[in-house]
């Protein structure tokens, strides 16, 4: 049985992601470098942009939160098995809410310039030609919701770990492009962020042989089957050479602020931190609480909708 082999291995910075021509056959691992970061991800096929993931068919075919052993599928008509989904040591993941965007912040928020997973996204696949319109639904890695009976959606805090991986074995040749999600100031990925490690590697007969097997249906339709066949652009991907990528406000400046306590305060904090999470570090319980507390009582935006129409 042949073993994988290392075609590349970098790590994503926050607030910047990276579009990558990963080919059939290969796995894409995406690993937490300090843990509690999501990860979104969108794809296309290398030979035809127009093919692209869609989490609403991933969604109702693998529910709210695939994990390993779903696909990700493409989008209708083509719906193809891009994707499939080799491993996950965390098992959690998201393919109900939506990219955050410049929109969100601002509107929520208040901030005309933030670091967002739409425009990073954007970035990432122009290196290929592509623009802020090619950009789609995400699916989002390491990124605990909850549906409530009532409908309601919400996103909750996650306890990942350092090495907490997926890995993704691509079925065709594939533009991948994950990018460290730009939520700070949502529970997303705990109110900070963080850097992830993406490594690439041929896979091994091992890995081949656990993907099962994938109907080839008449519905998989393709643009000889259009009734206007004719695709007005330029369908396979190239990379522009000149490409410089010009992430906001990355790379992410960290400023550290000194926080006095009396006795009194500090116990209480130690009180209601979350240690489960944080361990000893002072600072990001208390970042914690700070947001936490900014969301319920400010904007109402824990789930991340926008605050439109609100004072």
């Amino acid at each position: 049985m042949s073993a994988r082999r290392l075609v590349s291995d970098f790590v994503l910075e926050p607030g910047t992601g990276k579009a990558i021509e990963l080919l059939k056959g290969q796995i894409l691992r995406i690993e937490q470098v300090e843990g509690q970061q999501c990860v979104d991800f969108n794809c296309f096929n290398l030979h035809d942009y127009k093919e692209f993931m869609h989490c609403g068919r991933t969604r109702t075919v693998h529910g709210f939160h695939p994990t390993a052993g779903s696909f990700l599928w493409s989008a209708p008509p083509r719906e193809n098995a891009m994707l499939y989904f080799l491993a996950d040591s965390y098992g959690r993941n998201d393919v109900l809410f939506p990219r955050c965007s410049a929109f969100l912040y601002e509107s929520a928020y208040g901030f005309r310039h933030h670091t967002n997973c739409h425009d990073i996204q954007a970035e990432a696949q122009r290196e290929y030609g592509l623009t802020p319109d090619d950009v789609h639904d995400s699916f989002n890695f390491f990124m605990c919701t909850e549906v409530t009976r009532e409908g309601s959606a919400t996103i909750t805090r996650q306890d990942t770990k350092a090495g907490d991986h997926v890995e993704l074995l691509a079925l065709m040749d594939v533009l991948a492009v994950p990018n460290v999600c730009g939520a700070d100031i949502m529970r997303t990925s705990n109110f900070a962020l963080k850097p992830i490690r993406i490594q690439i590697f041929e896979a091994g007969a091992g890995d081949l042989a656990k993907v099962p097997p994938v109907p080839v249906l008449f519905s998989n339709r393709t643009p000889a089957q259009f009734r206007n066949p004719v695709i007005k652009a330029t369908r396979a991907l190239t990379r522009d050479p000149a490409y410089v990528a010009e992430f906001t406000n990355a790379p992410i400046r960290l400023e550290e602020v000194a926080v006095d306590f009396t006795a009194e305060e500090a116990a209480l904090l130690d009180a209601v931190a979350r240690r489960d999470l944080y361990g000893e570090d002072d600072g990001a319980a208390l970042r914690d609480i700070l947001f936490s507390w900014w969301e319920t009582r400010f904007h109402h935006a824990a789930s991340g909708a926008p605050a439109v129409g609100r004072d």
